[in-house]
């Protein structure tokens, strides 16, 4: 992942904590990220991330299976902080 991703990541993110993880402006910008890179792991796992956001479970199923992640076990912002962590450590 290049460093324009990075940032284009955290930004998002960003925007999605700041309108409390609904859906949103955030969201469809996050989305449009996404979208962009399937089937690159780490953006997979937003993909799944932003379809728990939207309520629909089963899509979001099928990006962790992408991701080759289990399903996490918390609320949105609780991932949302788990995936920054993890590029922070990258």
């Amino acid at each position: 992942m290049n460093q324009a991703d990075l940032i284009a990541i955290t930004e998002a993110i960003d925007a999605l904590d700041k309108e409390r993880y609904a859906m949103g402006p955030a969201w469809n910008v996050a989305h449009e990220l996404v979208v962009g890179h399937e089937g690159e792991a780490f953006f997979d796992r937003l993909y799944a991330l932003l379809h728990r956001i939207e309520g629909d479970h089963s899509n979001a199923s099928y990006w962790y299976g992408q991701a080759g992640v289990d399903e996490f076990d918390g609320d949105a912002r609780a991932e949302a902080k788990a995936l920054l962590k993890e590029l922070e450590e990258a």
